[in-house]
């Protein structure tokens, strides 16, 4: 048994929480946030994923708040179909469905979860010290907090990250994103249908189911520059306008939005790193490997780090080495998934007419069971 300091309460330190202690691990996990509000939009969790929290018995309660994904279609923006995936195909291999999810409803599951007083919150990491024993992490009200060892599950703008690589910074993508959660029982959507469409010029949209009648959509447009002025002043009425000549169901879900429930970021990544395992110190989810959204694996990645390092301590019982295991068994796969979703934003955020039309015939000649090869390695861990 060994005792565990996770900085971050998102959903990469929850599920790791719940992994170590079933295993009898000490676990303390410490976010900055005062609270755990209801923020962010909604996630996918892959059947690969889905079966990561089966193993540790958080399926059901993660599955009913979300609903399964049974159908991906990809469209150019006259509403043509240029590509379709049936994710039952992997399910029945898996045994396992795709899931569509509030972040927030999956945070809120994983966190009831745990046994009180797990999460300590409004601690803000600062620093951390470690020697051949153990670990100190150091918080902004001064307190410090002792274990065996240090996860960081802190996100793209990780602090330990910060710490431990001060030159890795986050990378610019290139596109801006808004995204929201509305309310869409009324417009009667096939259910467990979810659709992306690659417009021209760079514009992109798409929507997926989320349970209890509520759909997240997403809508992303080109920027040379982050933050860009232009972008951080548009409303819902904006986004009507850009994507005006883009099929139903866009209008309607625009339609349903208002300007209140609109989350902005431009879409970043962290380039991939050549270790997550720095002696008693471990990296884990966005800390380690952020991805670009293209491919819906980012919280599932957190969630399968979660099970791999439990894994990986049952066989190694010292932490460090342990922590190695884990860096060898996910750094291939994590940084596959972050330079694959990298690309495949590239591709779908073109704005040459030429190249989009080439792009969307290549695409509509490509065979059914060519792509399910494609993603077998994504589901099939």
């Amino acid at each position: 048994m060994a005792s565990f300091l996770i900085i971050g309460a998102g959903i990469g330190g929850l599920t790791t929480a719940h992994a170590l202690l079933r295993q009898g691990h000490l676990v303390t996990v410490y976010e900055a946030a005062a609270q755990l509000r209801e923020v962010g939009a909604g996630v996918v969790l892959g059947a690969n994923a889905v079966r990561s929290l089966a193993t540790l018995h958080l399926e059901a309660a993660v599955q009913a708040h979300g609903t399964p994904i049974t159908r991906l279609a990809l469209a150019d923006q006259r509403g043509r179909i240029l590509q379709t995936t049936d994710p039952t195909y992997f399910a029945r291999k898996i045994g396992y469905d795709n899931l569509g999810i509030h972040r927030a409803a999956l945070q809120r599951a994983l966190l009831a979860g745990l046994p009180a007083n797990t999460v300590r919150l409004g601690c803000r990491f600062e620093r951390f010290e470690a020697t051949a024993t153990g670990v100190t992490a150091y918080f902004t009200d001064g307190s410090p907090a002792r274990a065996d060892a240090l996860i960081g599950a802190d996100g793209l703008h990780s602090p330990v990250r910060r710490q431990l690589l001060p030159d890795s910074q986050p990378r610019y993508a290139g596109y801006t994103c808004w995204r929201a959660v509305v309310e869409a029982s009324h417009l009667q959507l096939p259910v467990g249908s979810s659709m992306e469409i690659w417009g021209d010029a760079g514009r992109r949209i798409g929507y997926v189911p989320v349970g209890q009648g509520q759909v997240y959509w997403f809508a992303c447009l080109n920027s040379a520059q982050p933050r860009n002025p232009q972008f951080a002043a548009f409303r819902v009425a904006d986004l009507q306008r850009t994507f005006a000549d883009f099929p139903v169901p866009i209008p309607a879900l625009l339609a349903a939005t208002t300007d209140e429930q609109l989350l902005w970021n431009d879409i970043m990544d962290l380039p991939p790193l050549s270790a997550l395992a720095y002696g008693r110190v471990l990296l884990l989810g966005d800390a380690g490997h952020a991805t670009t959204p293209n491919m819906g694996q980012g919280a599932g990645q957190a969630v399968e780090d979660a099970t791999v390092l439990a894994e990986c301590l049952a066989a190694a019982p010292d932490v460090a080495a342990a922590f190695q295991a884990f860096e060898r068994r996910r750094l291939p796969r994590t940084t596959r998934i972050v330079t694959t979703s990298w690309q495949l934003g590239q591709l779908a955020q073109l704005e040459n007419p030429l190249l989009v039309r080439l792009r969307n015939v290549l695409l509509r000649a490509i065979p059914q069971a060519v792509s399910r090869r494609q993603l077998a390695w994504l589901y099939e861990v």
